[in-house]
């Protein structure tokens, strides 16, 4: 931990506001990222993300500088998003099966998308790429995002989840072995000849809503286009091509800056 975020961490917990609106501002966002893995979800993220930093900044007083403050975070941060009674995180769960049921239903057999499409097809698999993490229960969900897509160090990632370092290499070793026999097997950016593709699914997407023309989440302000990653995926091992596309999400920001507004939550 850098001395001055000590010191903000020291005047927050001495009741100083502005110091604690920066605690928040230095975290939110890694909170979110965090949160938007694990619940694919943008208003549950941030919902998650408000109630994780109420929680970070009511037990602030209980840091003692033990472990890194951001390990810290994140501790508090997985046992939010590993609690089954939230609503949130109720939402988002799915199985392999019925995953793989949607993205073959309602398939264009010949599909001709137009220049204009490219960041539709984007957004498309990036939504797609993050909800398929959610056929993973929780315990192996958290472990692949941490490792595999997050890139965290095993002994730091262990001691976020409160497990051996034996125990999380096995639970990410176990979620690895899913996300590539699933994405190997039905995503079409991964494997030219698996039976869905982005522009065989669009319509479909498109028509149910789970992509908004007006209101483009993820792929409007993310430079790789779909044929970049497509292709970036394919010039690479298969047993590589789930995690080309599960890094190929955009870096999210907290959508609000939740500084002042916790901080007037708490001292109300």
């Amino acid at each position: 931990m850098n001395d001055a975020l000590g010191v903000l961490i020291e005047g927050a917990k001495d009741g100083d506001a502005v110091a604690l609106e920066a605690v928040v501002r230095e975290v939110q966002d890694k909170v979110y990222r965090l949160a938007i893995r694990m619940l694919a979800n943008p208003d549950d993220a941030l919902e998650a993300t408000q109630e994780v930093l109420i929680t970070v900044i009511t037990k602030l007083s209980t840091f003692e500088g033990r472990s890194s403050f951001d390990t810290w975070v994140y501790r508090v941060a997985v046992n939010y998003l590993l609690d089954e009674k939230k609503a949130q995180v109720k939402r988002a769960c799915l199985s392999f099966e019925e995953f793989r049921e949607d993205l073959h239903s309602d398939l264009v057999s010949d599909p001709t998308p137009s220049d204009e499409e490219g960041l539709l097809l984007s957004e498309l698999r990036i939504s797609c790429t993050m909800a398929m993490l959610l056929c993973l229960d929780l315990k192996h969900r958290i472990a692949y995002v941490l490792g595999d897509v997050f890139e965290f160090d095993h002994s730091e990632a262990a001691e976020i989840l409160s497990i051996s370092k034996v125990n999380f290499r096995q639970r990410l070793s176990r979620a690895r072995s899913q996300v590539v026999a699933f994405t190997s097997a039905h995503c079409g950016v991964a494997n030219e000849n698996a039976k869905c593709s982005c522009p065989r699914r669009l319509p479909a997407a498109l028509n149910l809503g789970r992509i908004n023309k007006e209101r483009l989440v993820y792929a409007q302000n993310y430079g790789a286009s779909y044929e970049d990653v497509m292709n970036q995926a394919r010039a690479v091992e298969k047993s590589l091509r789930a995690l080309i596309l599960q890094r190929s999400i955009p870096v999210l920001n907290c959508p609000e800056d939740l500084g002042v507004m916790l901080a007037d939550i708490v001292s109300g």
